[in-house]
């Protein structure tokens, strides 16, 4: 009952039409009805199995992708949610990419090439840590990001990032028609839950690594990431590209609700090991034959 009750919970967290959108509606704490953390590990496993059978059939298949984007504010979890959820899968099925700020190279090329450059091969699942959401993000909260872009001014109007959200829109779409499956989860902390994780951060010297200097400063920008957050949701989500609003103050639950959302999304694919024809069925007899008949 419980595995459901979780499948139930993450399908509330998905956002297919952005209008009307409204962060505030989405709890950061998630009601978390019928689950609990002490049943949370048994279910984090069970999913974690699953999770890994679905991605071997996806693999021997090899007809879709499935692109998993993480976003979220620093300390969400992001780091933690991808290390436990995709932690059973084949490395060799599985692609993870972590995307810091762009350097000159990339700074001379649109902003989606180098996300491009990074996209999960046919049968494969692939992880952004951050991705083209940047661009609508911290490059609209900190006006400095855009100005490194050079962008012709002529392009850089009133409508900018209606223009970009339109582009990642239709980016999107374009990869749902070449047989990706495009999941985007965003993590929901609180500022309270912010503020205990940074001290943990300070306090701990075990995760004094964790802290960057910037994270802090980040923090005065709080209002305007929401704005930019809630503005992007409501721009970019589409039923071929859903958004995840995930609770996150409650790291265990945003992890089960992340491991559902890919079960979901991959059960729906069927995924199936390939079927020999009746040719193909030949061959393998006489190959057991062949090795049937070699002397020990």
């Amino acid at each position: 009952m419980s595995r459901e009750i979780a499948r139930v919970r993450a399908a509330a967290c998905r956002v297919e039409d952005g209008a009307g959108f409204r962060l505030a509606d989405f709890s950061t704490r998630g009601s978390g009805d019928g689950l609990s953390k002490a049943d949370a590990p048994a279910l984090l496993r069970e999913g974690v199995l699953q999770l890994a059978e679905l991605q071997d059939r996806l693999a021997a298949q090899d007809r879709h992708a499935v692109l998993a984007i993480f976003q979220a504010m620093d300390t969400a979890g992001k780091d933690g949610a991808i290390k436990h959820v995709f932690s059973g899968v084949n490395p060799q099925g599985c692609a993870v990419h972590s995307f810091k700020a762009p350097g000159p190279e990339e700074l001379d090329q649109d902003f989606l090439r180098r996300h491009i450059l990074r996209l999960p091969a046919r049968g494969q699942i692939g992880i952004h840590n951050r991705s083209w959401y940047e661009e609508v993000l911290v490059a609209r909260v900190h006006p400095q990001v855009l100005d490194r872009q050079r962008l012709p001014a002529e392009v850089v109007t009133e409508n900018f990032w209606a223009h970009r959200m339109e582009d990642i829109c239709a980016f999107e779409r374009y990869l749902r028609r070449q047989g990706y499956v495009v999941l985007k989860f965003f993590l929901h902390v609180s500022r309270k839950e912010q503020r205990k994780r940074l001290l943990a951060r300070i306090e701990t010297p075990s995760k004094n690594w964790k802290l960057d200097p910037s994270d802090i400063a980040e923090r005065n920008h709080w209002d305007a990431y929401q704005e930019a957050y809630e503005a992007a949701i409501r721009g970019t989500a589409t039923p071929h590209a859903p958004w995840y609003v995930l609770p996150a103050d409650r790291k265990w639950l945003t992890r089960l609700l992340v491991v559902e959302a890919m079960l979901e999304a991959l059960e729906a694919l069927k995924p199936a090991y390939p079927q020999l024809d009746e040719a193909g069925l030949q061959r393998l007899e006489a190959a057991g034959e062949v090795l049937r008949a070699e002397k020990a």
